[in-house]
This record gives structure tokens, C-alpha cells and sequence, in this order.
């Protein structure tokens, strides 16, 4: 059995002001294993982007535990954290020269002296994660030069530098093309067998999830489960998500349909 690298242990999320506590969601218990893609979904504001903010620890819960190799998030440093878990956000890049391969070498941050000079593994470690994510030939062009799909796949590598068990991803395909998308899905799904990574990611595109992820955690108003997609299309769990009569889930196509 592969083992956790992420658990919950009746977690619930929300916000809390002077005045009151809004939940969003209640008693979860999941569980991120090794070797595993697994997808986030649900509809627009259903809560999503805070999951993935309690689970990594920005966010505090309201209560219950999040476990990361069996410690409590909460007791970990900043750089414990940043050489356990790693987070790609859907967030535009500040404004500079930074070269490709200099974007990925931010991944090894959590590793380098007080100067940022990079180790000989350090360096071994970029050269991976850009030769995995097939973009060695970017290593020396801007990163505004090169195309939003292209960025993405730096992210991943500078998340990949980074050398984590967990990389987390929020978002990754919103600004992407139907080829960059797939491509982008492909490519964690490679990764997770090539690496044995765990690879967590939100996306609102929910047929290529089911197609691809080994894992889905299901975000409703009512309940988040989280199981295997065939297990989930068996359960009719996919007809969930979507308040709306014009829109269903054909589970002999094993996707969604405008009725």
C-alpha cells in the first residue's frame, strides 16, 4: 500500500471574523498517498482554493488536524514546510529578467546558504526537473518569452527543483489551450509514476479528470468525498456538482453532457 503523505483528520475549513465563523466544509478525512494524481473539483466558489490553503498550512482550520509524514502541519518551520510541500499558484509572475533556468533554481531555496549559491546538487536537481518536464532547450530564454502553456510546465519544474513528496497545484490549466491542457495533465500524470510524488491539483476541467486522475476529491455543498473516478461514476456522485437541469453526467461516457 502506498503510504500518506497528507492526511486530514476531521477538518473543518472556513473563515472566522470578530463576529462569527463561517464553515465551508465539515469533518474531512482524506488522505494524499505517494505515487498519486489526484484532482480537486467542484463548482465555482464552492470552496476549493480554501481547501488547498488549510491543507498547506496559510490558512488555520476551525477545526481538526491536517498531518503532513505524520507531523502536524502546524509544528513545522516555514523551511520545514518549504522541503516537505510545494505549491504552484495560479498567481502572474512578479515583473522581472529571470531566466528560465533561474526560475527553476527558486525551487532550491529551501536548500542553499544564507547567499543562494547552488551546490553541485542543487544544480543536478534543476537538470532534472527541466529534462522531466521537457524543457531544457527554454533553460536560457526570459520567462516572458515563452508561451503561457510553456510557463506552466516552468512552474512545475521549479515545484519539481523543489524536491518535495507533495507538490500542490491550484488551478494549473485555467489559462491554457485544449493541446497545452492536455499536455499539462499528461505530464503530472508522468510524473507521479516517474517520481512517485504525490500531485495534487484543482481544475474546473472535470471530463479530462476523470480520464486521468488516479484519485478525486468532490467538493458539494453537502460533502466532500474522495475516492477513485470509476468508483465515483458508479455512485452517480458526478450528477452532484452541478445544480442546473440543462447540465448532466452520462456515466456510460464518463462525462458531462448538455441536456
Amino acid at each position: 500500500m502506498n503510504k500518506n503523505i497528507l492526511s486530514t483528520s476531521n477538518l473543518s475549513i472556513g473563515y472566522k471574523t470578530k463576529n462569527a465563523v463561517t464553515p465551508i466544509a465539515k469533518n474531512l478525512n482524506l488522505n494524499l498517498q505517494q505515487g498519486k494524481l489526484i484532482a480537486l473539483i467542484g463548482a465555482n466558489g464552492i470552496g476549493k482554493s480554501t481547501l488547498l490553503r488549510t491543507i498547506t498550512g496559510i490558512q488555520k482550520p476551525l477545526e481538526g488536524n491536517v498531518f503532513l509524514n505524520d507531523k502536524k502541519i502546524a509544528s513545522y518551520t516555514a523551511l520545514e514546510l518549504a522541503q516537505n510541500l510545494s505549491i504552484v499558484l495560479t498567481e502572474k509572475l512578479p515583473p522581472s529578467n529571470l531566466t528560465v533556468f533561474e526560475l527553476v533554481a527558486l525551487g532550491r531555496q529551501p536548500y542553499t546558504n544564507w547567499i543562494g549559491t547552488l551546490s553541485d546538487v542543487d544544480s543536478a536537481k534543476i537538470k532534472e526537473a527541466l529534462e522531466l518536464t521537457q524543457i531544457s532547450h527554454l533553460a536560457t530564454k526570459k520567462h516572458y518569452e515563452i508561451s503561457d502553456g510553456q510557463l506552466q510546465k516552468v512552474l512545475v519544474a521549479r515545484a519539481l527543483a523543489q524536491d518535495t513528496a507533495l507538490i500542490i497545484l491550484d488551478e494549473p490549466t485555467t489559462h491554457l489551450d485544449l493541446l497545452h491542457k492536455v499536455a499539462l495533465f499528461k505530464l503530472l500524470k508522468k510524473l507521479t509514476k516517474e517520481t512517485n510524488k504525490c500531485i495534487l491539483f484543482s481544475t474546473h476541467d472535470i471530463d479530462m479528470a476523470i480520464q486521468l486522475s488516479d484519485d478525486m476529491i468532490l467538493m458539494t455543498t453537502e460533502t466532500v468525498i474522495q475516492d477513485e473516478p470509476c468508483n465515483l461514476i458508479s455512485k452517480g456522485s458526478f450528477n452532484t456538482i452541478f445544480k442546473d437541469e440543462h447540465i448532466s453526467f452520462d456515466s456510460e461516457k464518463g462525462k458531462f453532457i448538455i441536456v
